[in-house]
């Protein structure tokens, strides 16, 4: 059960992700969409929500793979020193 709550999780950021880089690839062939009115507000509006959806879903896997202690020594976490 918690995989399908991980997967929907995830769903919901690529989807954003995904209509940002429709509202950019419109904005390239000059295809308005209607809640804008100027297409480099379209341009801009699709790269927020594609680099949000992207960072969301990197942080995810980010996180994930440090539990599992999965990563590069770089991305590991210091170590709390008990005093």
């Amino acid at each position: 059960m918690t995989r399908i709550i991980a997967l929907i999780i995830l769903l919901i950021p690529g989807a954003f992700a995904a209509y940002g880089v429709k509202l950019m690839r419109d904005m390239v062939f000059g295809i308005y969409q209607p809640p804008f009115t100027i297409l480099w507000l379209q341009f801009i509006a699709g790269l927020i929500l594609f680099l949000a959806g992207l960072a969301f879903i990197a942080g995810f896997i980010l996180h994930r793979d440090r539990k599992r202690n999965k990563v590069q020594a770089r991305f590991r976490l210091p170590d709390k020193e008990e005093s």
